[in-house]
């Protein structure tokens, strides 16, 4: 009879969650694309049914960069049917007020465990993506310090040779400080975690125009842990 003697034993450790703060630094401008309550409802009514016989509203630029930010305090409010300049006129009394942008703690994530995964550090990104945690608001978002948004203007491919133009925000001279937590008896330790997020600012980036979308735009390094 065979026998067990020479089984491996193997030991699981208890998870051991820790907490630091990581501060990143924008190297180029972040260009930020929110889904627009209106966007989503065109979208909804065309699903439904809605959308037909009714004429496309007139594009505002201001109002599509307006609403392509992603608003931690209340946006700004003007009529239905305002022009560039009533929307203009109350986001610069939201400013005012101060206003306060984010941007979803995901996309932060996501870039560093694609890094570390498309420069070789590791065979696949399903234990990154269980070994540390981005803290969020109940939206998702982390709070984004930069100068005062500005409007684009960029244009686009939409396909078969159409164009189209984009209206969105940049912030310049960005950064934003991560929440971050990890399993100190996990697979990756906090210097690789660190490194990866460092990875993800330099190969992929985050926000509209990244360098994983043939841009140059969103690129970051981490400056303090």
């Amino acid at each position: 009879m065979a026998s067990k003697s020479n089984e491996a034993v193997v030991t699981i450790n208890p998870i051991q969650v820790k907490k630091t703060v990581v501060r990143i630094v924008g190297d180029t401008p972040l260009i930020v694309h929110a889904w627009s309550d209106k966007a989503k409802q065109m979208i909804l009514d065309a699903q439904t049914g809605k959308k037909k016989g009714k004429q496309k509203p007139n594009r505002v630029p201001a109002a599509d960069f307006v609403e392509g930010a992603y608003w931690l305090t209340p946006k700004p409010v003007y009529s239905e049917n305002a022009e560039d300049e009533e929307v203009i006129a109350a986001f610069e009394k939201a400013i005012e007020d101060g206003a306060r942008f984010g941007f979803p703690a995901t996309a932060i994530k996501q870039a560093a465990n694609a890094a570390a995964y498309r420069l070789g550090w590791v065979k696949n990104q399903t234990g990154l993506r269980g070994a540390w945690f981005i803290e969020a608001d109940e939206n998702g978002l982390i709070e984004i310090q930069s100068d005062t948004p500005v409007i684009r203007e960029d244009m686009v491919k939409i396909g078969m040779g159409t164009a189209d133009l984009r209206y969105r925000p940049q912030f310049n001279n960005w950064s934003c400080e991560l929440v971050i937590s990890y399993n100190a008896n996990g697979e990756f330790d906090l210097e690789s975690i660190i490194n990866a997020i460092n990875a993800g600012g330099y190969v992929c980036g985050i926000g509209e125009w990244r360098p994983e979308r043939d841009g140059n735009f969103g690129r970051f390094h981490v400056e303090s842990v």
